[in-house]
């Protein structure tokens, strides 16, 4: 069988379907899931239900697990193999936890515009969420494309913000929220800050990018508030309604979307009810640019 794609938006995001991610792919689709990952940026797969060992096995094939915020350590994991990372509200036993946990407020951070470890160098590419439980309202994810968030950036401030480094910070999104959320400096030196370029280029597809998200927290050579409201004024551009596509999930979808060219987050939902969607993400393999026909 062959890859099929139906759009689900004007710029990006395309329902995918046609092959069996519960099995090996041969490499012609993987090559085929990559350049529709290199349009489309985010891929729908319905009706594809997968166990831990299933995902894992289906992430690997797109290159090394990347275990992101799980290097900081200090919370009981549920998930049996360290490069799956549990997006629910879930203890152990799967039972939803008190809203006052720790783990409750900081996945609270997963709600604000961002791209998955875009703290870490070397660069991640894909992440891939796996709907195993489901709330009875809310709990969508929204994508927003930043190649048409380059696009549609004034000439000026793309002429501004070519050059321009931002400083990206792992916590820095759950201390938007929280202030000093009592890391140890153990913890916070794990994962130190990392610089990106604003303007990037995409390296699958050769697009221009503008590289924003709530994990960045200063622009290198300027003040601290210029720089800021720079990056907020760069993020509300980033995440304008018509650059977005908003995923309702259903039991037993899995959602692959290229961090080097998205932002995304969650959206409310009622904590009191079980909640259970799980992540793999890929360390960025290097590619040669191509252009997407």
């Amino acid at each position: 069988m062959s890859l099929s794609l139906r759009p689900l938006h004007p710029l990006f995001a395309a329902e995918a379907s046609g092959i069996d991610l519960a099995r090996p792919l041969p490499p012609e689709q993987i090559a085929a899931v990559v350049a529709a990952l290199d349009r489309h940026a985010v891929l729908v797969f319905r009706g594809q239900p997968l166990d831990q060992e299933q995902q894992v096995a289906m992430a690997k094939q797109f290159g090394p697990l990347n275990p992101g915020l799980k290097k900081i350590g200090g919370r009981v994991e549920r998930m049996r193999d360290a490069a799956l990372i549990d997006i629910s509200n879930l203890d152990p036993e799967g039972r939803p936890l008190p809203r006052d946990n720790k783990k409750i407020i900081s996945g609270l951070a997963n709600q604000l515009w961002h791209s998955d470890s875009s703290f870490q160098a070397p660069a991640v590419s894909y992440s891939m969420l796996s709907a195993v439980t489901l709330p009875s309202w809310g709990g969508q994810t929204e994508y927003a494309d930043l190649r048409a968030a380059w696009d549609a950036l004034p000439l000026r401030l793309q002429r501004q913000v070519k050059g321009l480094e931002a400083e990206h910070f792992a916590l820095h999104s759950r201390m938007t929220l929280l202030g000093d959320d009592d890391y140890s400096a153990e913890q916070l030196a794990t994962l130190p800050a990392v610089v990106w370029p604003l303007h990037r280029i995409h390296p699958g597809s050769g697009r221009d990018v503008l590289f924003a998200g709530i994990h960045a927290r200063r622009i290198l050579g300027m003040g601290v508030a210029e720089g800021k409201m720079l990056l907020l004024d760069l993020l509300e551009h980033a995440t304008q309604p018509q650059f977005r596509y908003r995923h309702e999930w259903q039991v037993g979808d899995l959602v692959i979307w290229d961090n080097r060219s998205t932002l995304h987050r969650g959206r409310a939902y009622d904590l009191s009810e079980p909640r259970d969607l799980r992540r793999t993400t890929n360390d960025e393999v290097p590619l040669p640019v191509r252009a997407v026909a």
